[in-house]
């Protein structure tokens, strides 16, 4: 048995970490530059998005774990002996796995014969959400430790996340704006497709209305599956939202309806968190894919 730990870019719900055992080591969120309160511990989601919506034009921030925390998180399973797989947000879009990678180092200088694994997902929010169940599955389901870090990265290329969001504002000011060729010279009522694939985003087209851009996420989405998957049974699925819940559950009706075809029945739904939500602003909406580790 080992333990499961990830940055709290997975945005899982604390319920679901609580159950499935994952130790989730939070980010840090300001609304000031210079109050920064954990994630979920200091400051719920909901609470985070209702800043955002309530104070429109002010731009928050997010600041990664520190080397300590990662430290404080992975000691205490080290003591007892118990594996470690600490699963971290795409490094393209944080220092956070270099933080846990410095901590790891720290941790076998004083203890060297401790096992601490340390992944670079590729991937973040809610997908990398599916990545940490994914390693829970193959933990729970009897894997050994070698195999499962194998299996998990064997599946970490195919993760792919199709969204939109309500504006471009808050991608630009977040300095994201520049890896998105297409869209930086676009109006403010445009709204943008993007996909993040191999651990950074790209531009995947622009639409007109907010329906308009659900439908062409689906689209992305369906083109994918149709491309490379053969059934259900292959991939795992969640769809990302912000603020507005009802939103998300239209879009899920919308995403069921579409991959009816291939057999889908149900998608859960997962709130993107603020280590995400600081870059897509309050209205980001997509869906995750990745492929299963194991039957």
């Amino acid at each position: 048995m080992y333990q499961i730990i990830s940055d709290g870019s997975c945005d899982l719900p604390p319920e679901l970490t609580k159950e499935k055992n994952i130790h989730v080591v939070p980010f840090y969120v300001s609304f000031d530059d210079t109050n920064y309160y954990k994630e979920i511990e200091e400051i719920g989601v909901r609470d985070f998005y209702q800043k955002m919506v309530d104070k429109s034009g002010e731009y928050p921030k997010s600041s990664m774990p520190s080397v300590q925390d990662y430290y404080d998180a992975f000691e205490p399973y080290v003591k007892e002996q118990i594996p470690i797989i600490c699963i971290c947000i795409t490094e393209k879009f944080s220092g956070s796995y270099g933080s846990a990678s410095g901590a790891r180092e720290m941790i076998i200088d004083k203890y060297p014969d401790a096992q601490v694994t340390v992944i670079n997902s590729e991937v973040d929010t809610v997908l990398q959400g599916l990545f940490v169940l994914e390693a829970c599955r193959l933990r729970d389901g009897g894997y050994s430790y070698q195999e499962s870090v194998e299996r998990l990265l064997a599946i970490r290329s195919s993760g792919r996340i199709f969204f939109t969001v309500g504006n471009i504002e808050y991608l630009r000011h977040g300095g994201r704006i520049g890896k998105l060729a297409g869209i930086a010279g676009s109006t403010l009522g445009i709204k943008p497709l993007i996909t993040l694939k191999e651990g950074e985003i790209f531009s995947s087209g622009l639409a007109r209305t907010r329906k308009s851009s659900m439908k062409k996420v689906i689209d992305l989405l369906v083109r994918y599956v149709s491309e490379t998957f053969r059934s259900c049974s292959e991939f795992l699925l969640c769809i990302g939202y912000g603020y507005d819940y009802g939103e998300a559950v239209s879009f899920k009706k919308m995403v069921l309806d579409r991959l009816a075809g291939f057999g889908v029945k149900e998608i859960e739904l997962f709130q993107i968190g603020a280590t995400i939500g600081v870059h897509t602003g309050p209205y980001p909406l997509g869906v995750g894919i990745i492929r299963r580790a194991a039957d």
